[in-house]
């Protein structure tokens, strides 16, 4: 049912654009003042949301205190989602870290590091 899907895609992006506002204007919490929203999956069913996150730090502790917030501010965030959105029931969220934004920052040192290497 290509319908479906559309659907599904389409609360992804609605989600992502609120989740970002909503831990703007409405998330006074510190340890997540530095988090971009880099994706949602949600299940084919709208029970679940995975939100992938990243932070510009790359540092252990900056990102224990980012998932610890998030997690401290789900219950916040989720029901905000739920005034926000014109579906039936709100998913369930759950925040993972967005490995691939640190890995490409990763790409990024290293071919800054071999350009500056070409230039020595």
């Amino acid at each position: 049912m290509p319908n479906k899907h559309y659907r599904v895609g389409r609360l992804e992006q609605e989600i992502q654009r609120e989740v970002a506002d909503i831990l703007l204007k409405r998330v006074r919490d510190p340890r997540v003042a530095g988090v971009t929203i880099t994706g949602v999956e949600v299940t084919g069913d709208l029970q679940e949301a995975t939100l992938y996150y990243s932070i510009l730090s790359d540092k252990a502790s900056d990102n224990e205190k980012a998932a610890a917030g998030l997690s401290k501010a789900s219950g916040l965030i989720r029901s905000e989602l739920g005034s926000r959105l014109s579906i039936y029931k709100t998913p369930e969220i759950t925040f993972e870290q967005d490995k691939s934004v640190q890995y490409g920052n990763h790409i990024d040192e290293l071919i800054n590091k071999l350009h500056q290497q070409e230039r020595d």
